[in-house]
């Protein structure tokens, strides 16, 4: 069983049916992905495939299944097993293999999903996810026998070639001791941090490091701030020097100062992006459209230059190829290096951190300083029935108080009563029925007051036309 819902704009995801509980695909439907993919994949990169999956209760018998439907139509597969979501980025980039992650990243625990991308972790193309997304709801409906395999099955280890390229990029030899708290949520960073910190000074302090695809503790979505509030008291009571809060397939990656403060990610963005414009000057940095404006001044006055993507991995993946830029960074903590292929890594913007810390004589909230000159909400998520109708909304509300984009989102853009700039981005999410907003000023109060009108005009209940 498969439904059109599960076909998202850069990946598959949707609850996954089970027992007495409904479902919108099950192991079936993933066998025809899995033939869907294999029917229209490039004969370049069609051979053999590299497929992972993360701790979910339901990824190994789902991702047996898909893999059933590629051994069906002659594919060759090899099985890398539990893996985190950049933990198979490299599989696809060290092997030059196409690649498939079975995870659905931050959602509660009845969700899978699957993300693919091309050798080298390269992106797939939006088309080809549609033509997937057809051919396998055709492949369904006929009901046609999925066939015995004729494609080899091997299993592959892919943990140690990890952890040796990581630190291929980051050198943290002679760093000073730190205690850093790691929170992975019962999620793949638990799979992935002992054997990435092994031999760097660090009092490792950890959260939440056992797999657990039912998230005991709490939901491994890092956006929502009652996900960071155990490292932030975990921070504080262990004095330690960083928190490291991963979500659920550990390809994003949260920081947290000494004080248990947040830093946002663009702060990070612009932390990094500075530490690589240092070793290559004049370098192309990606950002996305809600990413802070801080960046684009940092990068600046570093004499680098920034190209700004759309959001989602699959967009800033391919602009860092088209530009062939050194890093890239989204307001969603998603983290892209050059040299892991273009793709997004939580762990390595981890250990850049770490090591930029562990070089300086300061504390990590001293660290950000220079990078920290706009007040900024972070994202802010609403669940909304109709999302189209509330966007329309709140552009008519901001109708005359700014400038208004419509290029990813809704964006609107203004000047305070000192004609110092402020913007709010309100777009769907690409996942799940909710908005995300975004807001940004000069100010901690202006960014209060446009962030709590924006919210206003969403989590209010359009009025009822008379009559109806």
């Amino acid at each position: 069983m498969i439904e059109a819902s599960v076909f998202k704009s850069n990946d598959i995801r949707g609850v996954v049916a089970g027992g007495e509980r409904p479902g919108e695909w099950d192991e079936a439907g993933a066998a025809r992905i899995g033939q869907a993919w294999a029917d229209l994949a490039d004969p370049a990169w069609r051979a053999t495939v590299v497929v992972g999956r993360d701790m979910r209760v339901s990824g190994e018998a789902i991702s047996r299944a898909f893999i059933a439907g590629l051994r069906s139509r002659g594919v060759d597969v090899l099985d890398s097993g539990l893996s985190s979501t950049d933990q198979l980025w490299f599989a696809s980039g060290s092997l030059d293999l196409a690649g498939v992650q079975f995870t659905a990243s931050h959602n509660p625990a009845d969700y899978n999903g699957i993300k693919f991308c091309r050798p080298g972790a390269a992106p797939v193309e939006p088309a080809f996810l549609r033509a997937v997304a057809e051919r396998a709801l055709q492949l369904e409906a006929d009901q046609s026998p999925l066939g015995e395999p004729t494609g080899d099955l091997a299993q592959v280890d892919t943990l140690p070639g990890y952890v040796a390229h990581l630190h291929s990029l980051v050198d943290t030899a002679g760093l000073r001791h730190l205690t850093v708290v790691v929170d992975a949520g019962n999620g793949m960073a638990g799979h992935t941090v002992r054997a990435v910190f092994d031999g760097v000074d660090v009092d490792l302090v950890g959260l939440y490091l056992d797999l657990d695809g039912s998230f005991p503790n709490h939901q491994p979505n890092p956006l929502e701030p009652e996900n960071l509030v155990d490292a932030q008291r975990a921070v504080r009571e262990h004095g330690a020097d960083l928190g490291l809060v991963f979500d659920g397939d550990a390809d994003r990656c949260f920081i947290i100062d000494e004080r248990g403060e947040v830093i946002t990610p663009s702060v990070v963005t612009a932390l990094i992006a500075a530490s690589e414009l240092g070793r290559e000057p004049g370098a192309t940095i990606v950002v996305n459209s809600v990413t802070s404006g801080t960046v684009e001044q940092v990068v600046t006055e570093l004499g680098g230059r920034v190209v700004t993507s759309l959001v989602g991995h699959t967009h800033v993946k391919a602009l860092m190829a088209a530009e062939h830029a050194i890093f890239g960074g989204e307001h969603s903590a998603h983290y892209y290096f050059r040299d892991f292929w273009g793709a997004d890594t939580g762990m390595l913007a981890a250990l850049h951190v770490l090591a930029l810390l562990g070089r300086s004589d300061q504390p990590m909230s001293a660290l950000v300083t220079d990078y920290q000159r706009v007040s900024n909400s972070g994202e802010l998520n609403s669940t909304v029935a109709d999302q189209a109708a509330t966007i329309e909304r709140v552009a008519a509300a901001f109708a005359g108080k700014g400038s208004i984009e419509r290029v990813d989102g809704l964006t609107v853009r203004g000047l305070d009563a000192e004609q110092r700039p402020w913007w709010f981005n309100l777009r769907a999410s690409n996942t799940e029925p909710l908005l995300r907003l975004n807001v940004e000023a000069a100010t901690d109060e202006m960014m209060a007051a446009i962030r709590d009108d924006v919210l206003d005009l969403v989590r209010t209940p359009a009025p009822t036309p008379e009559g109806a």
